[in-house]
């Protein structure tokens, strides 16, 4: 759906914000229960693996099984900021074990289900967490790990019953569903809520404590970026893990009142999501670049897309002709926005904007962000700098205030006035920003400043190239040379011809000093365990190649 941009007034939109907190706002009481009032209201289509069986989940159904849990974990002893570990797949009991403990005030950190007991391990030792809630696929990695922490007390098993853990389902069974705010120690809107574990690209995870408010703070995301309306049925491609849940399958979603589809499928099969698309009617849609890139190799011709009025796309920057392809096969245009586990969406491509395919858009109502330089300073229009986010009064909505236990690592990124978020982009004459890369990502070669993201979205144009990244090669005679690893189409073969055919093509459609005078085909590419392109480990295989 491709929308008329000429009455878009972006100052009008600043200046129309505002969001009141309330200082007991607790999301699970105020959003959940409230939206809860209209017992039909479905809240999740919750489909199977195979993406026929599906079942419908009311509002009023989830508040039930988080009041039990909340309940459950009174009844084990649990108490008010006690930390609780969640790994559990696109199941509903994910968010009755959420909402569970934001109405008893615990504090859920949840975990993609790619963890292993190592990972597992190390984020109930650093936390101290008292309580592991996990499905099946878990269980034996617990179990592994269970007796070198101390803090655990509690193991609890969702999908039936098993030997030497406590069941949800029993527990839940035996619980009320009645729970209200009289039975707990009142819960203030800057108590915390959740810890997110950052991915650890370049070193171990960090916590980020994110209190009640930030939930609330999600209205930014909900209302625009996403555009979102009570009668929406959204799908968001995520894991429960990632900080992206919150804003796809959480919070924005809940705010709306809107219809969630969670489907519980591994890994990308286009037949099986295509025709969820059709047979759910989805209306708005996100997914990761990946995902567009990959349908944008296929036909899409026979597809009914006619249910889709907002799509959008986050976590790295699109390249353009993937948004173009999406477009014709859809007619709706892909609205990028940008944010971190530390945020919640700050900068967007707003409905009813000119879209610039490549940028992120504009800074979000109620937040100050701009283009930085290491001294705090604004930096002028086309000058690559650090994306920071201005620490105002009040303070910015959704911005996380430091990381939990990590005072080194806080003060490093907050500094004059500024949230620094490790970004870089450039600002144009009209405001619209554009990612360069992680503060490290940015390639020196000869004198002139690369972007891998510019190159990448080059190289992606060519037929024979599915996904690219782009690093740093240490040279002797430029400082550095741009090196690329290339993912290639399943038409195409490796070979010296096709190596020349695509540098002189990143010429011909890019500057020429920015082609790769290094290509390496591979079969596929290190990422983060939230689907990010590890960068510091190709630099390395770079720099030892």
């Amino acid at each position: 759906m491709t929308t008329d941009t000429k009455d878009f007034d972006y100052q009008k939109l600043r200046s129309s914000f505002e969001l009141n907190i309330p200082s007991d706002f607790n999301f699970a009481f105020d959003v959940l229960s409230k939206n809860a009032l209209n017992s039909e209201k479905i809240a999740l289509i919750s489909i199977d693996k195979n993406g026929d069986d599906f079942k419908n989940i009311t509002y009023k159904e989830l508040d039930d099984i988080s009041s039990k849990f909340a309940n459950a974990l009174l009844n084990l002893g649990l108490k008010k900021k006690d930390k609780i570990l969640v790994i559990l797949p696109r199941i509903p009991e994910w968010y009755g074990v959420l909402f569970g403990c934001a109405k008893m005030g615990a504090i859920a950190m949840p975990g993609t289900t790619l963890l292993t007991a190592r990972d597992i391990e190390y984020r109930v030792k650093i936390s101290g967490a008292k309580a592991v809630v996990v499905s099946q696929l878990h269980c034996e990695a617990v179990e592994k790990i269970k007796d070198q922490c101390p803090s655990l007390t509690n193991i609890i098993f969702v999908g039936g019953e098993r030997e030497g853990w406590k069941s949800f389902d029993v527990l839940n069974n035996e619980a009320s569903n009645h729970f209200d705010r009289s039975m707990i120690p009142p819960t203030k809107s800057d108590d915390p809520m959740l810890i997110y574990f950052t991915s650890g690209s370049t070193a171990m995870p960090k916590m980020v404590e994110r209190d009640h408010a930030y939930g609330l703070s999600h209205l930014i995301t909900k209302t625009y970026w996403q555009d979102l309306k009570g009668n929406d049925i959204h799908w968001t491609l995520t894991d429960t893990g990632w900080a992206k849940a919150a804003w796809g399958i959480l919070y924005p979603q809940f705010l709306a009142g809107c219809t969630i589809v969670l489907y519980n499928g591994e890994g990308f099969d286009l037949e099986i999501h295509l025709k969820i698309l059709e047979k759910h009617r989805i209306t708005t849609f996100c997914a990761p670049p990946t995902i567009y890139r990959m349908m944008a190799q296929a036909n899409l011709s026979k597809a009914d897309f006619s249910s889709l009025r907002h799509c959008l796309s986050a976590g790295e920057p699109l390249n353009p002709e993937a948004m173009k392809s999406w477009e014709t096969a859809t007619g709706c245009k892909i609205y990028e926005g940008y944010g971190q586990t530390e945020t919640i969406c700050i900068a967007a491509n707003f409905l009813g904007m000119e879209i610039r395919p490549g940028s992120m858009g504009k800074p979000c109502p109620g937040l100050t962000v701009d283009i930085i330089d290491d001294d705090g300073n604004i930096l002028g229009d086309d000058e690559i700098g650090h994306i920071g986010v201005k620490i105002t009064d009040p303070y910015p909505p959704g911005l996380f205030k430091g990381y939990y236990e990590g005072q080194i690592k806080t003060k490093q990124v907050f500094k004059h006035g500024w949230y620094y978020t490790g970004d870089t982009a450039k600002k144009d004459r009209d405001g619209y920003i554009w990612f360069v890369g992680r503060s490290d990502d940015i390639i020196s070669s000869a004198g002139y400043r690369i972007s891998p993201f510019e190159v990448e979205s080059t190289l992606v144009e060519h037929p024979a190239v599915v996904e690219s990244a782009v690093v740093a090669k240490p040279d002797s005679l430029r400082g550095s040379i741009v090196k690329a690893y290339i993912i290639l189409a399943s038409s195409h073969k490796p070979s010296a011809e096709l190596i020349k055919e695509i540098q002189e093509f990143v010429k011909k459609q890019s500057a020429p000093y920015k082609y790769p005078r290094e290509i390496e085909f591979v079969d596929n590419l290190p990422k983060t365990i939230s689907g990010k392109i590890r960068r510091v480990e190709l630099r390395e295989n770079a720099a030892n190649g």
